[in-house]
Parts: C-alpha cells; structure tokens; sequence
C-alpha cells in the first residue's frame, strides 16, 4: 500500500469535482476546491474520519468494497479504479468485479435525475446504483448476495418480487427477463457469470427452464408499463434505457406526463420514502 500516492490521488480527484458533477446542490460559501471530504465520505457510504485519514497518510488498507465504493463517488473510470486498487495495495478487479463498475457517463446522468425514479442495472438484472425515488418505488437491493443480486434469479425464485406488476402482465415479463438473460449470455459466454446464472435457474426454475428452451433474445425494457406499489397502487409509467456502447449497463429513467395521475404517484414517492416499502426487492 502506498500511503502518500493514494492521499494524493484520492485528494486530487476529490478537487477536479464539483458538486453538480455528482448530484449535489453547490451550495453558498464553499471554500473548497472541488467536492468537501464529507461529500465524498457520504457518496461512499463511510464515515468521514476514515476518509479523511486515508487522506492523510494514515488510515488503514482500504477493503475491496471500500475502494469500489470510492472509485463509484469519485466517479473514476475503469483505468482510474484499477489504479486505485494498486495503490491501496490490492489486486486490480477481477472481470466479475470490473462489470458491476458503474459506468462514469450513466452516473453523471443518474446524478442530475432527482425528480424522477431512475438506476443503473447491469445486462445481468443487478442493481448497481438507484436514487431516491427508485428506492422507495422498488425496495433497496444491497443487502442482496450472490445470484439473488439478480432481479432475473429473484423473480424466478421468490414469488414475492412479482407483486410490483400486475398479474396479467407477469408472464410477458417472465419472457423478457429469459430474453435478456440470453442476450447476456450470447455475449459473454457459456462459461461467464451469464452462464452460472442460467445452469442455476434451470436447476431451480422450472418455468424458466421451459421459456428458456423458446430461445428468444432481447437487450431492451418496455416503452411502457404499470408496476404496483403497496401503498400508491398502480403508476403507469414509460420507460426509456440508455445503454452503455458495451451493452453490459443500462440506465432505466420512469417518467409519467406532466400533471397525470401518475406523476402525481411519482411525486409522492418522495414524501413516503420506503420506510413501509418491504424488504424484497422487485423486478424491473
């Protein structure tokens, strides 16, 4: 671990940001160059102490989690990470890892979309990122490990995380989520985590094995939908993806028309937060 090459890295990334770059209002009197320590402490999800003496020199090696935190606040790029593994003295990501990165130019348009639910999923069905108002519309999904990190194994396997769609509509979700799954796994291979994902559902799922076998290929959502909420009932929304170059990540936007029903559902998100959303996570 290099101590002083990580401070200054972590320091000089920290001022070459501004508040707006990652979603935070600028606020009055900001003496700071760049984003405050604390700024950076909350987008990690850290305590701003253990920032702070990584910056000084002397804090403690970082863990994994705790870098990839960094590297998603700071928004570094893919090079800009894996230098920051090395210097803190760890290997660079493995390609499991490097996949569940959020990519810089989906998260600078997440960060601006606060009025609206919106996150970032990979072309596996993982959660990467979600702001406030997708949060409380679909539930938090970091305490998720394993396979069940994907919505695609979740909906296969816990009959719970179909209740945000209405019913007539679970089926054709079903056939998108398996049609998306095989598009994955096209392109990563039989071998990738795609394809440990599917040899797991086809031993679980027998209603995934069976769409499975139609061989149908999609990387796409629906320009329009209905999801239940428990409290808010059903909110049509449409639904707009912008995808990597890549295609391996997705940045899913939920709007409703000015002064709609919906819209009006949307905005009360915000008020009720997800205090009595439940813990289970639901499909996209």
């Amino acid at each position: 671990m290099d101590r002083a090459e990580l401070a200054a890295f972590l320091r000089r990334r920290r001022e070459q940001l501004q508040p707006e770059d990652v979603g935070l209002l600028p606020g009055a009197r900001r003496r700071t160059t760049g984003l405050r320590r604390e700024e950076v402490a909350s987008l990690a999800a850290m305590s701003t102490d253990y920032y702070t003496r990584l910056e000084q020199e002397r804090g403690p090696q970082p863990s994994e989690q705790m870098l990839a935190a960094l590297a998603r606040a700071l928004r570094l790029s893919d090079d800009e990470r894996n230098y920051l593994f090395v210097v803190a003295g760890r290997n660079a990501p493995s390609p499991a890892a490097t996949a569940a990165h959020v990519a810089p130019a989906l998260l600078r348009v997440l960060d601006r979309l606060s009025d609206t639910p919106a996150l970032i999923l990979s072309n596996l069905g993982e959660v990467l990122v979600q702001n406030r108002l997708a949060e409380a519309l679909y539930g938090g999904s970091s305490h998720y490990t394993g396979f069940a990190r994907s919505e695609i194994y979740r909906w296969f396997t816990d009959p719970a995380q179909r209740l945000i769609y209405p019913e007539h509509d679970r089926d054709r979700q079903s056939r998108a989520l398996v049609a998306n799954l095989r598009a994955a796994h096209g392109s990563m291979g039989p071998h990738s985590r795609a394809g440990e994902l599917v040899r797991a559902l086809r031993r679980e799922s027998a209603e995934f094995s069976r769409l499975w076998e139609r061989h149908e290929v999609a990387k796409r959502f629906e320009d329009h939908k209905v999801l239940v909420h428990p409290q808010l009932g059903e909110i049509e929304v449409d639904c707009q993806a912008l995808f990597t170059e890549d295609q391996s990540q997705a940045l899913l936007v939920l709007t409703a028309p000015p002064r709609s029903a919906a819209s009006e559902k949307l905005q009360l998100l915000g008020v009720l937060g997800h205090e009595q959303f439940k813990d289970a996570g639901q499909g996209r």
